[in-house]
């Protein structure tokens, strides 16, 4: 089994933490969330991963051997990115035949279906795409390249809805067809929540959450009812955050629920990971600015 292991890495741009002793493994066959705000560090930690920036400590090594500028380690990741590598005078046509090279593979039937089902013109050159067509035209690259992990940084830039949709329609199926590890780094939680397998929550540059998403939704508890009975019923516990509507409460709870009694007048229900990432990242934040003061 293929392992990606990221281990104690810290990076600083001038006297901005951007990343702090961030530790992760990534599995083989799984996809994973890569979740947070704008500047939580997601882009900064994947570059560093595939050795596009050096980090100021840590490691990163798959299969227990260093990826810092190792040909053969660094052969089985792409990264899509906004960052783009390819001048603007190149031909569309010309880069799947030099990352072919590089890669040692192309899969040229999925790409050609990919390339009519999006409507990609692969005759005009890179300076020309729009963003959608870009991001689409990046993503084809890491959909057909022969990698064992797939790094998607916030991979639907610029596309319409009508794109995101078959986007991840087919990189279900590239999934289905090809099991191997993708990390998708993105801020549209609600859309890749039915995707992946686990979810990373990066927050003021650490990892505040990393677990299969089946054991954290069940973690999470809605608990709604007269604001009496919901404080009382909810007392103890790690309430991450609460509404009101009139004189009913709904506070938000993240963890066990003691095998506690509910009360007739309370009802009690999952939430999703979209709140779930708001709530939690609003607490770390408030707890950031506190530890400031």
């Amino acid at each position: 089994m293929s392992v990606l292991e990221v281990s104690h890495i810290s990076k600083s741009f001038g006297s901005k933490h951007v990343l702090s002793d961030i530790n992760l493994s990534f599995d083989d066959n799984k996809i994973y969330g890569l979740l947070g705000r704008n500047g939580a560090g997601k882009s900064t930690l994947l570059s560093i991963i595939t050795d596009r920036i050096a980090a100021d400590s840590g490691e990163v090594k798959i299969d227990s051997e260093d990826v810092d500028d190792n040909d053969s380690r660094l052969g089985l990741m792409y990264l899509m990115s906004e960052a783009n590598l390819y001048a603007d005078g190149w031909k569309l046509t010309q880069i799947i035949k030099d990352s072919e090279s590089l890669y040692g593979g192309f899969n040229h039937e999925l790409a050609d279906r990919l390339i009519k089902e999006f409507g990609l013109d692969i005759n005009q050159k890179f300076g020309k795409l729009s963003t959608g067509y870009n991001s689409i035209f990046k993503l084809i690259l890491a959909l057909c390249l022969p990698v064992k992990y797939v790094l998607l940084d916030e991979p639907v830039l610029g596309l319409d809805a009508n794109h995101r949709e078959l986007f991840y329609s087919e990189l279900i199926q590239s999934y289905s067809d090809n099991p191997r590890t993708f990390i998708i780094s993105t801020h549209l939680i609600e859309e890749v929540a039915n995707i992946i397998s686990d979810v990373i929550v990066l927050d003021q540059g650490r990892v505040i959450l990393n677990q299969p998403v089946e054991d954290v939704l069940a973690k999470t508890h809605s608990v709604v009812g007269p604001e009496k009975d919901v404080e009382q019923y909810t007392k103890g516990l790690n309430v991450i955050g609460h509404n009101m509507m009139g004189t009913i409460r709904a506070n938000y709870v993240y963890g066990d629920l003691d095998d506690r009694i509910l009360p007739d007048t309370v009802q009690l229900s999952n939430f999703d990971l979209q709140k779930l990432f708001i709530f939690l990242t609003n607490q770390y934040e408030g707890s950031a600015k506190n530890e400031d003061q």
